[in-house]
């Protein structure tokens, strides 16, 4: 019998059982010729093995917002979620909504012990964070970064939550395809997943070779993007963190950041996108835009998806540049002129930073 449970606390064991699952899967399915046979146990422990210690660099993280942050309306001022350990020095991955205008950060280890940690850098273009102890997590050792440039939909993927409920889940990717966001945001080519994970937040989601695939962003609806709707969850691949790592560590973003931000809400439906909401003291608010106005064009471009509307509003070289959107309101078609802001000079930074 597979020993799964050797070297965690009973409280645990459950969790590495389904893990056995998930191992006999990929071996049987055979995607992990490199571990062992499919009957083999001493090759299915070997995987296990891998997986476990992809698991024991997850971590939880609570987070505290600064007093009056803007994004605290949304997102609330107290956070928790997930986050890998990625750096030798500690350095921890995460989903970036977490950490965007942190006051105080908290990480939790395997081992249930809790250290202070800083946030090191925020990419409004993927949405990644990035988040350093202050003291050295000793007895981590980082995970590897994958690729999903070869990932097949299908394949059994493993979700691991870090914090007090710390768990692993089996899951399989669904589709690979483009993602828009209501928040102004976009990726070519993000990870969709079911069956969904609930503490999806900054959870690492890795292949049977323990390698990290992507990090949680979102619970979904529908994964699958066409009939028949199949909630789920969506995962940034780790493919857009390795072109900006470094410069995200230097520069605390990466320059696809420094770009022009309305501070919409928009939805989208039968190739039309409407204003949903408008934030209070936005370049959209003060442009004269309103919840309910349908945009047609950016710049005489016309706009049919959210795609289309992002992409033609960051085509300009300063934040700040001037952009016409064509709009309709009821039966009126206007023309607004605007000027967008850098939204990574907007957002609230704790006292004496």
């Amino acid at each position: 019998m597979l020993d799964a449970c050797s070297d965690v606390s009973p409280g645990r064991c459950a969790m590495w059982s389904r893990l056995v699952v998930l191992v006999s899967l990929l071996l049987l399915g055979g995607l992990a010729p490199a571990v062992g046979a499919p009957d083999s146990n001493a090759g299915i422990q070997s995987a296990l093995e891998t997986l476990k210690r992809a698991n024991a660099a997850v971590v939880g993280l609570e987070v505290t917002a600064v007093p009056q942050a803007p994004s605290a309306e949304t997102l609330g001022r107290e956070r928790s979620g997930s986050g890998v350990v990625i750096g030798a020095d500690g350095l921890i991955l995460t989903i970036g909504y977490l950490i965007v205008e942190a006051e105080t950060i908290q990480v939790t280890t395997q081992d249930r012990k809790v250290w202070p940690a800083q946030p090191v850098a925020y990419d409004q273009a993927t949405g990644f964070g990035l988040v350093r102890p202050l003291l050295p997590l000793r007895g981590i050792t980082p995970v590897r970064l994958g690729s999903v440039s070869h990932l097949a939909v299908g394949e059994p993927l493993m979700v691991s939550t870090g914090g007090s409920d710390a768990e692993v889940e089996v899951t399989r990717l669904v589709s690979k395809r483009p993602f828009s966001g209501y928040w102004e945001y976009h990726i070519d080519d993000a990870l969709f997943t079911s069956p969904a994970v609930g503490n999806h937040s900054g959870a690492p989601v890795f292949n049977q070779r323990g390698e990290l695939l992507g990090i949680g962003s979102l619970f979904v609806a529908d994964a699958l993007g066409q009939p028949p709707r199949v909630p789920g969850n969506m995962f940034v691949p780790i493919d857009l963190l390795k072109p900006i790592l470094a410069e995200m560590q230097a520069t605390g973003s990466s320059r696809q950041s420094h770009r022009p931000w309305l501070g919409l809400t928009s939805g989208e439906q039968d190739g039309r996108v409407f204003v949903m909401r408008v934030t209070q003291g936005s370049p959209a608010q003060a442009g004269g835009m309103q919840r309910g106005d349908m945009i047609l064009a950016v710049d005489g471009e016309p706009v049919d998806s959210l795609e289309r509307f992002y992409k033609g509003l960051w085509k300009r070289a300063r934040p700040d540049d001037e952009i016409r959107i064509t709009l309709q309101r009821g039966d009126d078609v206007r023309t607004l002129t605007l000027r967008g802001v850098d939204r990574m000079t907007t957002m609230a930074k704790p006292a004496g930073i």
